[in-house]
């Protein structure tokens, strides 16, 4: 019985203290639920409004050899808490002096009117009120953290800075479209500038950084922030664009737009062998301005149907199909052939047309009648057979670009309800089906990389302070895109265009180039196309038997009275080739001997140094020269195929011509003469106000016009 009685007393004290756990832990909850609410909320309210973030700085875009793109250079806006303690003891002495400060400042309204929106927001309690109209740089932020009430600091004086990064493009709109912009991000910019668009939305997540937090507290009086997270920069993405190639396409893309008063063009130049994108230039006109307002190169809006340019993978396609070799032979009639109901033309019909052709000058004269013959005679009875071919270059999907928003090729195929009786026919010479310039671009490129068919790319690393994070390869998409046979003959199909085909304005001295030009109708959006509007392209590769870059230049419906690809865009085409080949320094790296014209023409050279002279000169290669001046400045003559460099006289006391010569040559001469320089204008004098060879006015200024 004793046994028992203990074991119930210790079970009834067990239970006793259970008890009494539940009831203390019950009053806890209820007392930090009801009591002690006001508490925590207040514990609550202190957290949310003394927590700060801290802004990360956004990484940078930067070209192939570390060059920055865009950049994030700070920006401020400046409130003042008008319920602070120290403002209202100071507000009504010193809110006068702070409108005066502002009006002199800004200078978008009177002290008065200042003076009336600060009492304002000072009777309504405003504890942000916004003092700058604009975002302020760091120098005026100083000037304005010294004016009255303001100079006090945060908390004497309700100084409120809110620091907004700006993203800037230190190369102005180079590369523009591709280098994207941001947007104020989502819930309408509470979570600050966000990557929207190009390279600044396709990498945000490295670029953006993370945010730290830093935290107010008071301590004895005083209030200091205490950091409790750093935030960490963003990282800087090291792109593909070569800063120099980048200008050189550009500019020359945009002087050819406005010269054909075209609606928009793109560039795009890409390195062989890795697919790197160096440089890519989209033009459209806004206003009579050409911009970069969007990027036609990948983007639907510059997904059209690609015209002539895609001969080259019909005819490609029924060459790996052992349907068609380049020698075989198709009459081409006077240029018009009537298929199915529809009529098709050779764009030189009306000169009576060409008649019997082989296939490699079907290609070369880029003949619609020739090529449609072609592909219907050999796929007419398996049209799928045709279409299978083209999928099977992969032609028909997407890159997969890192850039959002891009075009998607179409291509008809049998069976569907847009597949016509013509289809086939107008199919083969690039009607009734769309790509994207880059598309077309990439499988130039494969046939230049020796069948290799390589995924264009525009960035080589992701760096995280200088340390490299990650590294973009080349990533191949078809190790081979036909057999070596079609290959081979593909690439001479491609240098036979430019020495007697469409394309042979572009041939140049020093390299051979490769390519196709394209002209194609632009279609309305209604099944039909609109008169006079046509798509001029250029697509190919140099130099032709070493080849190192592809290249691709389209422009859109140009109205300076020449509309074919190889009057509009092959220009553009040959000055980027030309241009890029110089720059690169390719001259060694040609193997066959320099197509030197039979008679050898020496450039015009202007007067000059001896030694700018004699720079020019080799330079240009120009090795056959005569050269023993002792004037200061020189001019040049032709003495068949010698250069011979000849003191230029200047008389004594009498004004030198400058005509032709360069700005610094100019004003060196004139001023060893006793003038003042005036110059207007940049590159060569045009004009000088001083006529050459009169007696010098004492004290004289001459003024020169340069273009």
């Amino acid at each position: 019985m004793e046994i028992r009685k203990s074991i119930e007393t210790r079970i009834a004290v067990i239970y006793f203290l259970l008890l009494l756990f539940s009831v203390v832990a019950i009053a806890n909850m209820v007392s930090v639920q009801q009591i002690k609410n006001v508490r925590w909320e207040q514990i609550a309210k202190n957290l949310k409004e003394n927590t700060i973030s801290i802004s990360p700085n956004r990484g940078n875009i930067c070209a192939d050899d570390g060059s920055v793109l865009a950049t994030s250079v700070p920006g401020y806006y400046v409130r003042i808490d008008l319920a602070a303690e120290g403002v209202k003891r100071v507000y009504a002495n010193e809110s006068d002096s702070l409108a005066f400060y502002l009006a002199s400042f800004f200078k978008n309204g009177t002290r008065a009117w200042h003076k009336q929106k600060l009492d304002a927001a000072y009777k309504s309690g405003n504890r942000g009120f916004m003092l700058t109209p604009r975002k302020v740089d760091y120098q005026e932020l100083q000037q304005i953290k010294k004016f009255p009430i303001l100079r006090r600091g945060r908390f004497g004086g309700g100084l409120i800075v809110e620091q907004e990064n700006q993203r800037v493009t230190p190369l102005g709109s180079l590369a523009l479209r591709t280098i994207g912009d941001l947007n104020k991000g989502a819930y309408g910019g509470v979570h600050g500038n966000i990557g929207y668009t190009g390279l600044e939305g396709a990498y945000e997540q490295y670029l953006k950084g993370k945010e730290g937090v830093s935290y107010r507290e008071n301590l004895s009086g005083r209030w200091v922030l205490r950091t409790e997270i750093e935030p960490q920069d963003g990282m800087d993405v090291i792109t593909t664009i070569n800063v120099k190639l980048q200008d050189i396409t550009e500019s020359t893309l945009y002087r050819n737009l406005v010269k054909n008063n075209a609606d928009w063009g793109t560039a795009i130049l890409m390195e062989v062998e890795t697919g790197e994108i160096k440089a890519i230039a989209n033009l459209g006109r806004e206003k009579d301005i050409y911009t970069e307002n969007y990027n036609y190169a990948l983007g639907h809006a510059g997904c059209y149907e690609p015209g002539s340019t895609f001969k080259l993978i019909s005819l490609m396609a029924a060459m790996e199909d052992g349907l068609v070799d380049t020698a075989d032979v198709y009459d081409t009639g006077s240029g018009v052939w009537k298929y199915k109901g529809r009529t098709i033309y050779d764009s030189d019909y009306q000169y009576g047309g060409h008649g019997p052709m082989t296939v490699n000058e079907i290609f070369e004269k880029s003949s619609n009648v020739g090529v449609a013959k072609i592909i219907t005679e050999a796929y007419e009875k398996n049209p799928r057979a045709f279409v299978d071919r083209v999928y099977g270059f992969g032609v028909n999907k997407p890159l997969g670009i890192e850039l959002k928003g891009e075009g998607k090729p179409l291509f008809k195929y049998p069976g569907d309800s847009d597949w016509w009786g013509t289809t086939l026919a107008w199919m083969s010479y690039g009607y009734e089906s769309k790509m994207t310039p880059l598309q077309v671009l990439t499988f130039y490129n494969a046939v230049a990389n020796n069948g290799r068919m390589v995924k264009p790319r525009l960035v080589n690393e992701i760096r995280d302070n200088g340390i490299l994070l990650k590294q973009f390869r080349t990533e191949v998409l078809n190790p081979m895109i036909v057999r070596k046979e079609t290959l081979g003959k593909a690439q001479k199909m491609l240098e036979r265009v430019c020495e007697t085909g469409t394309g042979r304005s572009l041939q140049n001295p020093w390299f051979k180039i490769a390519g196709k030009t394209g002209t194609a109708q632009v279609a309305t959006g209604q099944g039909g196309y609109q008169q006079g509007m046509y798509l001029a392209s250029f697509a190919g590769y140099f130099p032709a038997d070493n080849p190192r870059y592809s290249l691709i230049v389209t422009i859109n419906n140009p109205r300076g009275g020449a509309y074919y690809g190889g009057s509009v865009a092959g220009p553009v085409f040959k000055e980027i080739a030309e241009r890029v080949f110089a720059a690169k320094n390719l001259f060694e790296e040609v193997t066959d001997e320099p197509q030197v014209p039979e008679k050898l023409v020496h450039p015009k050279i202007k007067k000059s140094t001896p030694e700018s002279i004699i720079q020019v000169a080799r330079d240009l290669n120009i090795l056959n020269f005569e050269a023993e001046p002792s004037s200061q400045i020189v001019s040049v003559t032709h003495d068949n195929d010698k250069l011979v460099v000849n003191e230029v006289e200047t008389l004594e006391g009498r004004v030198p011509d400058v005509l032709g010569m360069g700005a610094r040559d100019a004003v060196f001469l004139l001023e060893k003469a006793g003038l003042k320089v005036n110059i207007n204008g940049v590159g060569k004098v045009l004009e000088q106000s001083l006529k050459a060879n009169t007696a010098l006015p004492a004290g004289g200024v001459i003024y020169l016009t340069l273009g």
